[in-house]
């Protein structure tokens, strides 16, 4: 699909987006009915945090609401915060339970996945993740994330690092929460298997949120490599770039995944050395002429809502679960909300990612394979597309 082509579909998605956000039971008054539970988990506090995914959502279920409803019945949005904890992610989860949730939507968590996903299961509880983290997010029945995630983020990045830009020697600076080791490694092994090419040096002992990146990136530096890849969220991707340009690294490639895709990132970036490059789970938002992102855009700038891909995530979560339970027949129940995910078999197109969404009855769930490359280059503070079409990880 061209980008002329992606851009034109985009008009007709903008459209039936439009139309799923305000319900299609618009009753052209704000519902007060009896209301339907839906809840999410988040970082929303903690070394890591993923706040845009839930505010997007909960944006989504507000005009919703305003715009009548379900048939007059509102959507009760509960926010949950796990702090980055697992008993604090334990107790979120039972605490939806205990509202009544029917399900879990735009949740954005670095272990919800992981502590949770059994317990979703034992409750029949689905959740449609915002953003995808820990591994269990990919491969657990009652879970499926709209995000492609950062597993195959690091494929795709890798992938376009040393085919497209024909980087010779990347070096790996890893960041790992809980037990994601192996989930990286089968990507770095997929990489490697589709391209023959490896890391020149990995270290894989790069703690979260460092205080300073500077004894990670001299060991690159001194390994000879033409690029650092990294894991890392937004402010650990700047820290990275601050240590990297206090050891003079001008000649340096960065490849990064998409938490670092923000306006704030690139405007506070001042140093990329050759480049930074990410590969975008949804349609890149600072790209011109992508209809696509215009309603979630203008909901974003409406909430004073950060303009992030996390945002993104929440948002076609939200959307998606709206777009499900206006096809429930019947009572609206966790039991008759999972069964019609289950259920499905026709994906969901939307031009907002490269592959359509499907939750459906597999084991696991990870329809969301694309990313679209795109830079930050030297002297600019603005992100600007790399590639004329999606990338789809093999």
């Amino acid at each position: 699909m061209s980008k002329t082509t992606l851009a034109a579909t985009a008009i007709t998605a903008v459209c039936l987006m439009a139309l799923t956000a305000c319900g299609g039971n618009a009753t052209g008054s704000t519902a007060t009915g009896e209301p339907i539970v839906v809840a999410s988990v988040n970082a929303l506090s903690g070394p890591v945090t993923f706040a845009e995914a839930s505010q997007a959502a909960k944006a989504v279920f507000d005009k919703f609401n305003a715009d009548g409803g379900l048939n007059g019945r509102p959507i009760q949005y509960e926010v949950l915060d796990d702090k980055s904890d697992p008993a604090a992610a334990t107790g979120a989860a039972r605490d939806a339970v205990g509202k009544g949730a029917v399900a879990l939507v735009g949740s954005a968590s670095l272990l919800d996945c992981e502590v949770n996903s059994k317990y979703y299961q034992q409750e029949g509880l689905v959740s449609v993740q915002g953003t995808g983290v820990d591994p269990y997010c990919f491969t657990t029945p009652n879970i499926s994330p709209v995000n492609a995630g950062p597993y195959l983020d690091t494929q795709l990045t890798l992938t376009y690092g040393s085919e497209e830009l024909g980087l010779k020697k990347i070096c790996g600076l890893l960041e790992i929460a809980g037990s994601t080791r192996p989930a990286y490694q089968k990507a770095f092994d997929s990489w490697t298997k589709a391209t023959g090419k490896d890391f020149a040096m990995l270290d894989d002992t790069v703690p979260y949120g460092a205080p300073d990146y500077t004894p990670y990136v001299v060991k690159a530096k001194e390994a000879g490599c033409d690029a650092i890849f990294s894991n890392g969220v937004e402010p650990d991707a700047s820290g990275v770039l601050k240590a990297a340009e206090a050891q003079g690294m001008k000649d340096m490639t960065f490849l990064f995944l998409t938490s670092a895709y923000s306006e704030q990132f690139a405007q506070a970036a001042g140093f990329v050395g050759k480049g930074v490059y990410v590969p975008a789970e949804f349609a890149p938002y600072t790209v011109d002429g992508i209809a696509a992102n215009e309603d979630w855009k203008a909901l974003m700038e409406k909430n004073n809502i950060p303009l992030t891909s996390f945002g993104q995530g929440g948002y076609l979560a939200a959307t998606h679960f709206l777009e499900t339970l206006k096809s429930i027949q019947g009572d609206i129940t966790h039991e008759t909300v999972a069964a019609a995910f289950k259920a499905q078999t026709k994906p969901s197109e939307n031009a907002m990612t490269g592959t359509p969404y499907l939750f459906g009855g597999g084991d696991s769930h990870s329809s969301n394979t694309a990313g679209w490359p795109i830079t930050i280059r030297p002297g600019s503070s603005t992100w600007e597309s790399a590639a004329d079409d999606w990338v789809i990880a093999k």
